[in-house]
């Protein structure tokens, strides 16, 4: 429940109640919130009882953890039946971003996966990303009523 509290979070909430609530009061304090947390674990559970049996059998198998859209689709994806473990081992992703790579700079596939690779362009393996105009009076159009 309380996984995500560090120990110097716990020294300090343990501080706190003790400077708020006394020495004295405090595991009377305690009592009652371990008490409130054990009925609404209790009361939880039995609405979670109650709605699988108003589900009926056919949602025998049901988790309210699969509510959660993560989980839902995760165990939808591990599926056996879509046959989708075998498009995902398909692909293989270092190939395909070699290609990218190869392709943003202007390199060919070929040349690129022997081990003397050189760039066979003349700017030097590197694509001009610079912006040239088209023509040396050519304005861009201008619409006053637009801006």
């Amino acid at each position: 429940m309380f996984n995500d509290i560090g120990p110097l979070e716990l020294v300090t909430i343990i501080v706190l109640a003790v400077l708020v609530f006394g020495p004295d009061k405090l595991p009377k304090v305690i009592q009652d919130v371990m008490r409130t947390v054990r009925k609404i674990r209790e009361f939880s559970e039995s609405a979670k009882q109650d709605i699988r049996q108003e589900l009926g059998p056919e949602f025998k198998d049901f988790e309210f953890e699969d509510l959660n859209p993560k989980t839902f689709i995760r165990k939808q994806l591990d599926n056996e039946d879509l046959g989708l473990k075998e498009l995902r081992n398909g692909f293989d992703l270092k190939k395909e971003m070699a290609e990218v790579t190869d392709a943003v700079h202007g390199r060919d596939p070929e040349s690129s996966s022997s081990s003397s690779a050189t760039p066979s362009s003349s700017s030097g393996g590197r694509v001009d990303m610079t912006k040239k105009p088209d023509a040396p009076d050519h304005r861009t159009p201008f619409d006053a009523d637009a801006t």
